[in-house]
């Protein structure tokens, strides 16, 4: 068990470095398509400089993030051979799809975009980033529809002689509904990602009254997706949060620390250490528990009492990600409204706290989702595919010291690379669209 710990840490580790560029990667390239575009329609060069800046720092973010990516994919050879033997028939096309079709797409258009600047129409950079939006936002469909198998096995059939799984119905697999409700709540959060960036860089600059109208409409639009995406986060959460209840009733349970089946009046708000010994009650309305998580006031949910004690998730860790994931939903969703009034009635554009703290709250998304893949992720545990391999059984047969190694190498690694993307970022960030416009596209990559 201690070779599966150290290799379930190195692959949280390499998951966690990577979900630092990622979301960034969705939300930004989408407000990188919509400012070249209307470059591409009006022809104004203040949109030319908006889409210059706004696109170097996503190549910037893109490039780096690409590498973190490639080790993940090498680890399930290396420490979960298991795992790989096990599920290799199914989990082998979506991510030879994401590779061949999703990677490709992304990546020889945004070379387009990079090189061609010079070379191409406004209308062909315009085409380019959105062939790169759909490319990053492909890419992040079929890995999740790898991951979404994991969470809810479909279309499988076992091998006779139950060795592995094999494809039975890809249709199943590409239409798993645990997929498709996963796929939305992390693209819709990598959009909050997004957004607060533009808004967060944008109101620095504003604060200064710096490239004031240049940044007045940069944050405009990082502001109407921030609307969009903040707002829609909430109920996509919550329709997700039912039909977790429904397919894995012990993470439910884990989320609101929920021991006993039946406790329809169980609290929203309470303390825990993860143990029902230690959960002390805050906060109650009657009957809300219930609706939460199956729609019904009246809804039974099933306790962690009712699960056999190797078969439950860790609840303190579930519980407090999950609470700290909703907390910083509805900061952002405040954040946004009030930016939207700070902007209606021009108080934006005068000096406030507001221009002064949001740059600081960039950071959050990052947060908010890694939070959010700790209790899908860390719930769905002991399971490496739920119901079917426990993670005990998928880990590769290591020595701890090969892993200690490799986790060593990983961490100084990545944090390298970590420290390149957040140097470049804020000195491109800072310098404004003036100074960046000078060095060209063409000089950063």
């Amino acid at each position: 068990m201690e070779a599966v710990m150290l290799s379930r840490i190195q692959f949280a580790v390499t998951i966690f470095y990577h979900f630092l560029f990622v979301p960034l990667t969705i939300g930004l390239v989408i407000i990188c398509a919509v400012i070249e575009t209307k470059f591409a329609r009006t022809k104004n060069p203040l949109y030319e400089r908006m889409g210059d800046f706004w696109g170097k720092l996503f190549t910037i973010n893109l490039v780096l993030g690409i590498v973190t990516g490639i080790a993940m994919e090498f680890q399930f050879g290396t420490n979960w051979s298991e795992y790989s033997k096990y599920m290799g028939d199914i989990f082998g096309s979506p991510l030879a799809i994401e590779a061949m079709v999703a990677f490709f797409l992304e990546s020889t258009f945004i070379g387009v975009w990079i090189f061609g600047r010079k070379r191409f129409s406004p209308t062909m950079r315009a085409v380019s980033m959105w062939c790169v939006a759909i490319g990053t936002n492909l890419s992040a469909l079929w890995i999740i529809t790898a991951n979404g198998f994991m969470q809810n096995p479909v279309g499988y059939k076992l091998a006779e002689d139950g060795s592995k799984l094999l494809m039975e119905d890809f249709g199943a697999v590409v239409t798993n509904p645990y997929a498709w409700f996963i796929f939305f709540h992390t693209v819709i959060a990598c959009y909050i990602c997004g957004s607060f960036f533009v808004m967060g860089i944008s109101a620095w600059h504003l604060h200064r009254k710096q490239n004031v109208e240049l940044f007045k409409k940069s944050f405009k639009y990082g502001l109407v997706m921030a609307l969009f995406a903040a707002t829609l986060t909430p109920f996509i959460g919550h329709k997700f949060g039912e039909f977790t209840a429904e397919m894995q009733p012990a993470k439910a349970a884990a989320m609101e620390a929920i021991w006993e089946t039946g406790e329809q009046d169980f609290p929203l708000i309470k303390f825990t250490d993860g143990t029902e010994e230690g959960s002390v009650e805050m906060f109650n309305i009657p009957k809300l528990g219930s609706y939460m998580y199956t729609g019904d006031f009246n809804g039974t949910v099933t306790g962690l009492n009712d699960f056999p004690e190797d078969e439950r998730p860790p609840v303190g860790m579930i519980f407090y990600s999950f609470r700290g994931m909703v907390t910083l939903g509805v900061i952002f969703l405040f954040l946004a409204w009030y930016g939207l009034y700070l902007y209606r009635s021009k108080k934006l554009f005068e000096k406030n706290w507001y221009t002064k703290v949001l740059p600081f709250t960039i950071i959050l998304p990052y947060v908010a989702i890694n939070l959010g893949w700790i209790v899908t992720e860390v719930g769905r545990q002991p399971w490496a595919v739920y119901g079917l391999m426990l993670t005990e059984d998928a880990a590769s047969p290591l020595a701890p010291a090969q892993i200690i190694f490799s986790l060593g190498s990983l961490v100084l690694f990545y944090t390298i690379l970590l420290i390149a993307n957040v140097y470049l970022m804020l000195k491109f960030a800072r310098k404004g669209p003036e100074e960046a416009a000078s060095g060209g596209v063409e000089h950063v990559a």
